[in-house]
């Protein structure tokens, strides 16, 4: 999706959170790609900590490539 998004920018001046979005929305492939983007203002709080017991409490199965990196997380209901 990156790559796309990436792609559809290229060249154009980032100079406002508005024209980012505008761009990002108007990503698609000839395969059928669409990208839905919406800037979101939402405060969240920074420096919070997360327990290793609750770290290792998230469901992720990785990939067969690299799966330090590419993982999928999913429902704990699913597992």
């Amino acid at each position: 999706m990156f790559s796309f998004i990436t792609k559809n920018w290229r060249g154009r001046p980032l100079v406002t959170y508005r024209t980012i979005v505008e761009l990002i929305a108007a990503t698609t492939t000839k395969t059928g790609l669409r990208i839905e983007a919406e800037h979101d203002t939402t405060g969240y709080r920074t420096g919070v900590k997360i327990k290793d017991s609750e770290l290792a409490a998230v469901p992720l199965t990785p990939h067969k490539f690299h799966g330090d990196w590419n993982y999928t997380i999913t429902s704990a209901s699913v597992h």
